[in-house]
């Protein structure tokens, strides 16, 4: 290649960097010249260069976007549906964990309530089931009752109820952690229906089992 034809090829990639820093296209700013070579290596038509970046681009936008809303979501820890110990947990069936892993139960609507003793896993469902929620691009807040509570009364203090209460009913899923004695003549719960949103999964430590839609575990 002669010093012109380096010359322009330079001036060009210099071009996309500029456009693609202004269009806020990081991956593609980043990659163009890696895809290029090969879609030249590859004889690859234009049109398909061209695809193979805006995927790329994509792809790692939407990687980047499950990580915000994983970071926003304030999980204590990540804890993944895959690793949960159903084999330990004999009393959890395994099939409907995975049925509202899919998220139609937020989609309706539904609130999901999860009691057991304490290290039966709830806090591991419920984050696993959040974290499936946030896969799906939805929404999701980790919380306790307290830090709730907490939280509310701070804004008030601070006027800014308004505000803090309107970013939780723009949130698709919220999960509260609730303290509590559950007596022997009431260990169970159902996931009630319930108007409005956030939808809400809570999980109270206590005794017992958990039902959903008055279907028993």
């Amino acid at each position: 290649m002669s010093t012109a034809q380096n010359a322009r090829t330079a001036a060009l990639e210099a071009v996309i960097v500029a456009h693609a820093t202004e269009l806020k296209l990081p991956t593609i700013r980043r990659r163009f010249k890696a895809l290029a070579d090969e879609a030249t290596r590859e004889q690859q038509a234009p049109v398909a260069y061209l695809a193979a970046l805006m995927e790329a681009e994509i792809a790692e936008r939407s990687e980047r976007r499950e990580k915000r809303r994983l970071i926003d979501a304030r999980f204590p820890a990540l804890k993944y549906l895959q690793d949960f110990r159903f084999d330990e947990n004999q009393g959890i069936p395994q099939a409907t964990i995975a049925a509202l892993a899919e998220g139609s139960w937020i989609t309706d609507r539904e609130s999901v309530i999860l009691i057991g003793d304490s290290g039966t896993g709830k806090t591991h469902l419920a984050t696993a089931l959040g974290i499936a929620a946030c896969q799906q691009r939805r929404r999701v807040r980790f919380t306790t009752l307290a830090a709730l509570a907490n939280e509310l009364q701070e804004a008030h203090s601070q006027h800014e109820l308004a505000r803090v209460i309107g970013r939780y009913t723009r949130t698709s899923l919220a999960e509260r952690r609730i303290t509590a004695f559950i007596p022997p003549a009431a260990q169970h719960a159902q996931a009630r229906r319930r108007p409005g949103r956030p939808h809400t999964l809570q999980e109270p430590d206590g005794c017992g089992r958990c039902d959903r839609s008055n279907h028993a575990w």
